[in-house]
């Protein structure tokens, strides 16, 4: 599972730059909807993203992505995995050549 950092790296940001800083602040900074930075906040809802959100935020926290979303093995995914079939594949005709 994916989790984003954005709590972490709001109170750092604050810290730094000596305000308080909220959700809203973020969203009206960067354009990333409120809604959507609180799901990405709250792992539970395993909120998905755009590589151009991923960008804005590291952008406005001055971060790398690694800073932002972290990965945590989660067993319920792992087992889902596992229990999936393989797909069949189709076997391409050759192309003859000439």
């Amino acid at each position: 599972m994916i989790i984003f950092r954005i709590r972490e790296l709001i109170e750092a940001k604050a810290a730094r730059d000596g305000r308080k800083i909220t959700m809203q602040d973020v969203s009206d900074e960067t354009g990333v909807n409120r809604t959507s930075l609180a799901k990405m906040a709250n792992p539970k809802y395993r909120h998905s993203t755009t590589t151009a959100t991923i960008e804005i935020l590291c952008d406005y926290f001055d971060c790398d992505i690694v800073d932002l979303m972290v990965y945590k093995s989660d067993k319920r995914t792992e087992v889902v995995v596992r229990n999936k079939k393989p797909r069949k594949v189709k076997e391409q005709n050759p192309v003859p050549e000439s």
